[in-house]
């Protein structure tokens, strides 16, 4: 009977711990304080130092994860403040300043040196060759492009378009108009998408450059890389001398994170896609979220990036399908997936800071989960005018 109520307390506890934290969800001005606080949080611990950030990564995933950990929390960091600033106007310039810090961090051989190994050279230092690079410059393109549409300065504006000319013709220049992530591995269509919204953000600023490279890899990616069984665009493609064929499995994490960025550049086929990933992906029990497999079980396992996955879900893929949801107005289903997140993170609160206690374990779920969840629908609609 001890253990009995000791575990029913548990329980109401939780219970009421999770209503407490949602009570102020579904509209931008009830959870304006509660985003202004986890906001505060991420740029404590992000907008330090390239060493600090670095450390503030798991050391047990490695230095190529660790890595792309630390890229992945400058870039959705920075995604979350210039939503912040669109929605939350006051704060445009706070948004400003800690996006330039970060931008800076980003741009540090410590936050390079992932990709730098994996290509044997320094992203940076090398855009005019031809080795892809297109993790680490299309993130740090996308930073720049959301610095420079909230009001930013001009103080990245050569990087900015010697970047965006160097991916442009990468892309140009291959087989498939896809780049590998690294040398020897598959096309990992997430990456390339990043790319891609990357280079239509800067067409919005330079009278629509590159218009027609993004037009001809959107009909490729809607008429070529879409999955038959579940109507989604591929997680994977390989080449095969001049053809390209998609790899399996289609995976709830890569296209819960599709469907986002396609929500930033093509809002009709996005919708679609949602619709595809609720059909196929989508679990409510026994809490709401996207499973990781569309075809089989998996109460337990673990992968590198969805995450630890329990009771099929995967974390990743459910923190991305917040950033869909938002993004095409599906505020419903936005709501079920932060209870989710609620659940599963449980939400702290101290002098002014929120954060997911998880966030202690992984510090780039926090960043992306605020970014999801602050791409409001008109967001995405950048005007340079």
């Amino acid at each position: 009977m001890i253990i009995t109520s000791i575990i029913l307390l548990l329980v109401v506890t939780k219970v009421i711990w999770v209503a407490c934290a949602t009570s102020g969800h579904g509209s931008f001005e009830g959870e304006k304080a509660e985003i202004i606080r986890r906001a505060n949080y991420l740029t404590s611990k992000v907008a330090t130092s390239p060493q600090e950030l670095f450390d503030e990564m798991p050391s047990n995933i490695g230095a190529q994860f660790q890595g792309e950990w630390a890229l992945y929390t400058c870039s959705m960091t920075s995604a979350a403040l210039a939503n912040i600033a669109i929605l939350y106007p006051q704060n445009k310039e706070t948004s400003i300043k800690f996006i330039s810090q970060i931008i800076d961090i980003a741009m540090s051989p410590e936050l390079r040196e992932y990709d730098r190994a994996r290509w044997n050279e320094d992203p940076l230092e090398t855009l005019d060759g031809e080795k892809s690079h297109v993790s680490y410059l299309s993130h740090l393109a996308w930073m720049i492009g959301r610095y420079k549409q909230i009001g930013g300065d001009n103080r990245y504006d050569e990087l900015y378009h010697s970047i965006c000319e160097t991916m442009n013709r990468r892309i140009l220049q291959s087989k498939s108009m896809n780049l590998q992530t690294y040398p020897e591995e598959c096309i990992y269509i997430p990456d390339m998408f990043v790319a891609i919204v990357a280079l239509s953000d800067y067409s919005h600023l330079s009278n629509g450059e590159y218009k027609s490279t993004i037009d001809r890899w959107m009909e490729k990616a809607k008429n070529e890389w879409t999955d038959k069984e579940t109507g989604l665009v591929a997680s994977f493609l390989v080449e095969y001398d001049d053809s390209t064929r998609i790899v399996l499995p289609v995976k709830g994490s890569y296209s819960a994170l599709n469907c986002y960025y396609l929500s930033l550049i093509d809002t009709e086929f996005a919708k679609i896609q949602y619709e595809c990933l609720k059909k196929n992906f989508i679990q409510t029990f026994p809490f709401t979220g996207i499973r990781e497999y569309y075809d089989r079980t998996c109460l337990f396992g673990m992968d590198i990036d969805a995450g630890p996955i329990i009771f099929n879900l995967s974390p990743s893929g459910t923190a991305f399908a917040i950033g869909c949801a938002t993004s095409l107005g599906d505020m419903k289903f936005r709501c079920s997936l932060l209870k989710t997140a609620e659940i599963a993170g449980s939400t702290i609160t101290w002098f002014g800071k929120s954060h997911y206690l998880l966030s202690d374990l992984a510090l780039v779920g926090e960043a992306i989960t605020l970014a999801m969840r602050t791409s409001a629908p008109h967001t995405t609609v950048i005007d340079y005018k």
